[in-house]
Formats: C-alpha cells, sequence, structure tokens
C-alpha cells in the first residue's frame, strides 16, 4: 500500500470507540471547484499503521498546489473527498506497529513525496521517470488536526524553526534549491533572474542566490513587495507593471543579460525571460501560475543558444540539506501571514489573487 493511501478510510470507515465515533476537524471538499467548495468538517480521527506515526498537525502550509488540486486540473487524480495541505509540521502522538525511527512528543516536519510510480520514495535511489505522487495531491494531506505518516516521510523540526515557520518550507525550498544548483547550476558571480519574487518559492530563491553568491535582480509587482524583496537580499527589483522586465535586465547588466533566469510564472512572464536571458544562458522553471502557453521567440532561443530545463521538487537529500541551512539560519522562510485553519477557504482566495508576499500558514490545534 502507497503510503498516505490509509486516509481513503478516514473518510469512509469511522473510529469507533466506547459507543462514539472520536473527530476531528479537517478542511475538505467533496467536489472540484473554486474556494467555496472548501468545508470546515468533523471527520474520524486516522489510526497510524505499520511503519507509520500519528501526527498533531501544529501548522500547514499553503501552495499553488493546493489551488490546483482543488479545482482539479487535468493530470491531477485525487482522493476524493479531499484535504489539501503537502506542508505541515506538529507532533507526534503515537507510533504504529514495527516503529522505533521516531519518539512520541517529537517536533517533525514532512518531506512531502511519497512514491514514484507507485513505489516508495525511499526504494529508489534517483527519481525515476514519470509521474510521482504527493501527500496533499493525490492522497489526503495536512489541513487537519490529526494525520497518520510513513516514517520516512518525517524528519525532526529545527530548533530554531517555529511550527508555523517549518510549515511555510518543504515545497518551496526543496524546489528552489533543486532548480538553482542541481538543474540551473548556479555559480558565484553570476547574475540570476527571480520572476515573481513575492510568492513562496520566489522567495526562497532571492535568498538562496545570495547564499550561492550570485547578482540577484528580482521582479515583482507591487512598491510593497519591492521593499520585501530588497530585505530578503535582491540587489535590484524591477517592478513589472511599470517597467520592461528585458529592458531593466538590460540596463542593470550592461546588455549582458541574466545568466540564470528563475521561471515558475508562465505566460505572464515567459516572452520576457526568454529575452532577459544571456549569451549560454540557462532558464529554469518549475511552474506556470499564470498558464502554461508562454510565447518562445525561437531566434533568440538558437541565436543566444539558450538552455530551458525542467524541475519539479526534490530529494530527501536536498530537502536534509535545506533543512540544516534553515537551522543555522542561513535562509528564512517567509510568512506573509497565519490564519486559522478555519479560515482555509479565505487563505485559497488570497493566494489566489496574488495578494501575498511569501507564505500563507494555517494554524492548526494548539
Amino acid at each position: 500500500m502507497i503510503p498516505g493511501i490509509y486516509l481513503r478510510k478516514l473518510i469512509t470507515v469511522p473510529k469507533h470507540t466506547g459507543g462514539r465515533y472520536q473527530s476531528m476537524k479537517a478542511a475538505i471538499f467533496h467536489e472540484y471547484g473554486g474556494p467555496e467548495v472548501i468545508k470546515i468538517e468533523d471527520v474520524p480521527e486516522p489510526e497510524a499503521g505499520p511503519g507509520q506515526a500519528l501526527v498533531e498537525v501544529r501548522a500547514v502550509g499553503l501552495n499553488h498546489l493546493d489551488l490546483f488540486v482543488r479545482m482539479g486540473l487535468p493530470g491531477i487524480r485525487s482522493v476524493m473527498p479531499h484535504i489539501g495541505g503537502c506542508d505541515f509540521t506538529g507532533v507526534v502522538r503515537a507510533l504504529g506497529p514495527g516503529l522505533d525511527s521516531l519518539e512520541v512528543g517529537q517536533r517533525v516536519i514532512d518531506y512531502p513525496v511519497q512514491s514514484y510510480g507507485g513505489v516508495p520514495f525511499y526504494l529508489c535511489d534517483d527519481p525515476p521517470p514519470g509521474g510521482f505522487q504527493l501527500i496533499g495531491e493525490q492522497s489526503n494531506g495536512g489541513m487537519c488536526e490529526l494525520i497518520a505518516v510513513a516514517a520516512p516521510n518525517l524528519q525532526p523540526l529545527p530548533e530554531g524553526l517555529s511550527f508555523e515557520e517549518g510549515a511555510a518550507c518543504p515545497i518551496v525550498f526543496i524546489t528552489a534549491w533543486r532548480m538553482l544548483t542541481e538543474r540551473a547550476e548556479l555559480k558565484a558571480g553570476e547574475t540570476l533572474l527571480v520572476q515573481g519574487a513575492g510568492s513562496g518559492v520566489g522567495t526562497a530563491a532571492i535568498q538562496m542566490g545570495k547564499l550561492i553568491g550570485a547578482r540577484v535582480i528580482a521582479s515583482t509587482s507591487t512598491p510593497e513587495k519591492i521593499e520585501r524583496a530588497r530585505e530578503l537580499g535582491a540587489d535590484e527589483v524591477i517592478n513589472y507593471k511599470e517597467e520592461s522586465i528585458s529592458g531593466r535586465v538590460r540596463e542593470i547588466t550592461g546588455k549582458a543579460g541574466a545568466d540564470v533566469v528563475f521561471e515558475h510564472v508562465g505566460d505572464a512572464t515567459w516572452a520576457e525571460s526568454i529575452k532577459s536571458a544571456a549569451y549560454h544562458g540557462r532558464i529554469v522553471t518549475c511552474g506556470a501560475t499564470t498558464g502554461f502557453k508562454g510565447e518562445t521567440h525561437l531566434a533568440m532561443l538558437f541565436a543566444k543558444q539558450l538552455s530551458g530545463l525542467g524541475s519539479t521538487m526534490g530529494s530527501l537529500g536536498t530537502f536534509k540539506k535545506v533543512l540544516r541551512f534553515l537551522g543555522e539560519g542561513k535562509l528564512k522562510p517567509v510568512i506573509d501571514r497565519v490564519m486559522n485553519l478555519e479560515d482555509c477557504r479565505q487563505a485559497h482566495e488570497i493566494l489566489e489573487a496574488g495578494e501575498q508576499f511569501g507564505k500563507i500558514v494555517l494554524k492548526v490545534g494548539e
């Protein structure tokens, strides 16, 4: 059984003890659609199976992926009814049979990848070709009070991070680190352009660029976000609503362009990313939140000998490396606001409107 699929039973087979059901609160939807489909309901508590730990969720981070899953985009098959939430932190409440690698009361953070093509991730030396499954995407996630999780998906939460800070980290920091270091191979002294600096993955990329020793140019949309991006270390910030991104990049770099362009926005910025890239530049992308049909000027692609690189998530080894930097304070989660689990619908609306800078985190339990 794939770790996480246990939660199908959470919806259909309630736990019965002493003549009454034990239940928990969850942000759940029974059909795909807009934010209005999200409801706060009582659902049966899960139990820790063999090799699993039962975790009291304390905080869960919201990602664009949660929006896509809720809308039911093609290619994503989720357990229904569905509880979202790929990134969460909490405290171990109980251990399932045969588990001794964790302790009751331990603070934990989740590694969201469950399996590749149905094979548990910890049995794969390297991510093989094909799709992978995430907690909160194909299976149910952490937007609830309790979740049973396979032990390999849980890591110690660094002492320097609060539950809310930890919940802002997994997907965006894993993704950004793989994009910049493993795919684009960003080097000290190079110029990095970060599109969509106000997003969770954008705020991570700015910090990572500076940690590596690159010159960082960021693009965003408001004076407030410009200031926040500068505080994170961006050397130059472009307001894409008032300026040409590529024009400003050429001006800032003396017409050379950016060695690496960090993309995840899609339609709204893709053409400018192509124009902004330097000769032999690398454009690395992990998503397309504004659409998947970005226009590519082919003459620029071959004349400048550009490289286009796709990237998605990263390994447990990558996550452990990022956690070390987070624990040492060399990287910091950026939280726009902390809301309650009961405000999940409103949180989706805020993220969908792009009003945040950094992550929206939902507080759960104590």
